[in-house]
C-alpha cells in the first residue's frame, strides 16, 4: 500500500475522518496476514514509511502507525503518505546469556 491520505474533506469532520483511515490500514494489514505463508516463511512482516509527503518519508515501525497518525492530526496537516511494504519474516533465536556464577 502506497497511499496519499487526505485529511481535509467538506462534510466530515477531522476525528471521523482519521478513525476511517486507521481502520483502513489496520483492514489491509489483517488481509495480507491472512495470506497463505510460502515454504521456508514464518509469518509476514512489513515495511513501514510515514511522512508528510513521499519525498519526505522516514522509515517507522509498524507499531507505530496510529501514532504518526495522530501526530498528523494533531500537526494538522493537510495530507500525509503511508507505505506499507509486505516481506517474509524468519523468525531468529535470541542468544542465551549465561547465568552470573556466585
Amino acid at each position: 500500500m502506497k497511499k496519499t491520505f487526505i485529511l481535509t474533506h467538506p462534510k466530515i469532520k477531522l476525528p471521523r475522518l482519521v478513525e476511517a483511515i486507521k481502520y483502513e490500514v489496520k483492514k489491509y494489514i489483517k488481509r495480507e496476514r491472512r495470506k497463505p505463508l510460502p515454504k521456508d516463511v514464518d509469518f509476514w512482516d512489513f515495511d513501514c514509511r510515514f511522512g508528510a509527503d513521499e519525498a519526505t518519508c522516514e522509515v517507522i515501525h509498524p507499531a507505530e502507525i496510529n501514532k504518526y497518525i495522530s501526530q498528523a492530526e494533531t500537526k494538522e496537516l493537510e495530507s500525509f503518505y503511508l507505505e506499507i511494504l509486505v516481506k517474509p519474516g524468519r523468525r531468529t533465536k535470541k542468544p542465551q546469556s549465561k547465568p552470573a556464577a556466585f
